[in-house]
């Protein structure tokens, strides 16, 4: 799409071109960080605004390409690493294992610190938005392990029912994969703050290991820890 179309929104362009949701790129518009050059003079951009004919967008002192790339990275988050670019105390984040060329990438959610499994990081705040949102529907599964086995009433309060918890309630697919109820196979599409972990606490179980294997359309297949791979958009 040529900028000079003036059909584009500014939020939507800036979420495509610098990998952030619409709603960062809004707060960058209302911070005063973002100017419009037209016809060699500068303005402030405002909340709402549409890119004109022969408009140049400016963040940080550099003009943003009109043109982009996207990129989808599938990682194998190992445990102990986190999902930021900061780290947090002691623990490593997950781009000390990423080359350069992927350290401008965004994580699609997260998994803490004490868990493993597959995480997609991109670029694309379109793409992030429609992949993190409750409304989507986006299925995520995850093998979970409890340290004790899960009683049928428990399991019929979380899959049938669901449980309370402070930011709402939390019902999860429970799928038993061994005799002794103590590892299950788990399936929700919400994605709340360590949810799966507080709704077994609830109940007064303790999760020692959790591992995601599937985010809506994309598996983790044979990734082994700290791998990654380019994966197309799905």
């Amino acid at each position: 799409m040529q900028l000079g179309q003036a059909v584009m929104r500014l939020n939507k362009f800036l979420a495509e071109r610098l990998g952030i949701s619409r709603r960062q790129a809004d707060n960058l518009i209302a911070s005063g960080k973002i100017l419009i050059e037209e016809n060699g003079s500068k303005k402030a951009a405002v909340i709402g605004e549409h890119l004109d004919n022969n408009a140049k967008v400016w963040y940080n002192d550099k003009i943003v390409p009109t043109e982009v790339g996207y990129t989808y990275l599938a990682v194998n988050k190992p445990v102990s690493y986190v999902c930021s670019k900061k780290k947090q105390g002691k623990s490593p984040t997950i781009f000390e294992i990423l080359p350069e060329k992927y350290q401008n990438l965004k994580t699609v959610g997260r998994l803490d610190k004490d868990s493993s499994g597959l995480i997609i990081l991109t670029n694309d705040g379109d793409f992030a938005y429609q992949m993190t949102h409750p409304k989507f529907f986006k299925e995520k599964e995850y093998k979970v392990k409890l340290d004790r086995a899960l009683e049928p009433l428990h399991q019929q309060m979380i899959a049938d029912f669901g449980i309370d918890l402070p930011d709402g309630k939390s019902k999860l697919g429970l799928i038993s994969l061994d005799k002794d109820r103590k590892n299950w196979q788990v399936i929700m599409s919400e994605g709340r703050n360590r949810q799966i972990r507080r709704t077994f606490a609830a109940l007064g179980y303790t999760v020692v290991d959790l591992h995601r294997y599937r985010f809506g359309k994309y598996e983790l297949g044979s990734l082994k820890p700290g791998e990654f791979e380019e994966v197309e958009k799905k």
